[in-house]
């Protein structure tokens, strides 16, 4: 266990978000060492290592995705690996591969698996679209499964284990899509923006000390896994259970509860895993706040992220210029938290 912030034996779970929630405040005060901005994006990665899901980031290059996953793996003493993702990547680069190998004492020849990169607590995936389907495959498939099979024999992944992978919105020769189901694997997708004036100009002077302050552990490995099955525990109340799963049917254009503009502007809606990662998610961001209970903000705040890359345009929204966040946040304004689903008319404009 590191530093005060301990998850100690028989200590009630109400405790133990408390100091948790402190814990993060430290975290994030220990990344400004070295990270200006990102807020969203920091607190939402956060929220994905324990609610224990896997992040994709949309950015351009150069906004120092690298170097905050790599803080973070110091932050939370986590063991951290990064692939550069490129055409010619092949499976066995990430997961591993059996070499043939002598024994000394027998002088026997037998193939030993030789652990690939993914074998770490972090894993940056760096432009996860430049490489062939079937590497993005060997990924995706160990981060469902938190597994590598290799020559009949599975290795289990080392816990906590977790993915953050980025795409390049602007280059689009020499890519390889990855498919709504694949899409589906990651809890969050999140847009990296660029840096405002004040903080572009703070970045200079931060990466322009000549003494940078080193980044000190705040949780150990175990702190993380029992804040893990923590969040797992926080009770839900089933309205907030009723409005999630409302909210992620009304991305559906056949279900009868879609509004008007959903049929016009949607051609596929989320599945029940958004609802499950949406809870999953609303519990940790509660617990990393210092709560024990979800609240309908919670679920609201994660809704962007959870959703954007769980329902396709159709031919008519891009037409219109209607983006995915246009229609999630039309979502929100137009289904409350309790009671029956507002009809908001049929959609003509570009929406709100």
């Amino acid at each position: 266990m590191t530093d005060n912030h301990s998850i100690e034996p028989g200590s009630s779970d109400v405790a133990a978000v408390k100091r948790l929630g402190e814990a993060r405040d430290q975290i994030i005060a220990e990344l400004r060492k070295t990270i200006v901005g990102m807020e969203e994006v920091i607190d939402e990665s956060l929220i994905a290592i324990f609610a224990r899901g896997h992040v994709l980031l949309e950015g351009v290059p150069g906004l120092a995705k690298t170097l905050l996953v790599s803080s973070l793996s110091k932050c939370l003493s986590l063991s951290f690996h990064r692939i550069q993702f490129t055409p010619d990547l092949m499976p066995s680069d990430i997961t591993g591969s059996e070499i043939l190998q002598d024994d000394p004492e027998t002088g026997k020849r037998s193939f030993q698996f030789s652990k690939g990169p993914i074998f770490s607590n972090i894993l940056l995936a760096d432009e996860i679209n430049r490489t062939p389907p079937k590497t993005q495959a060997a990924l995706l498939e160990a981060m469902q499964e938190k597994m590598v099979t290799a020559g009949g024999s599975d290795f289990e992944l080392d816990l906590p284990f977790f993915v953050l992978a980025t795409q390049n919105p602007l280059e689009q020769e020499g890519t390889y899509t990855l498919p709504e189901a694949q899409l589906d694997r990651f809890m969050f997708k999140v847009h990296v923006d660029y840096p405002s004036l004040d903080e572009e100009v703070e970045i200079m002077r931060v990466v322009g000390r000549s003494n940078p302050d080193p980044l000190k552990p705040v949780l150990s490995k175990e702190d993380i896994l029992s804040l893990q099955k923590l969040v797992t525990r926080v009770p839900v109340a089933d309205h907030l259970l009723h409005y999630t799963a409302r909210l992620v049917r009304a991305t559906r254009p056949a279900d009868e509860t879609a509004p008007d503009y959903i049929k016009d502007w949607i051609s596929w809606g989320s599945g029940p895993r958004a609802c499950l990662n949406l809870m999953n998610a609303a519990k940790a961001r509660a617990v990393l706040a210092g709560r024990f209970n979800v609240a309908i903000d919670d679920i609201k705040a994660l809704a962007l992220p959870v959703l954007r890359h769980r329902i396709g345009l159709n031919f008519a929204a891009m037409s219109d210029g209607v983006t995915t966040d246009d229609v999630i946040r039309k979502l929100l304004k137009d289904i409350p938290a309790s009671g029956e689903m507002k009809n908001s008319g049929k959609a003509t404009a570009h929406a709100s």
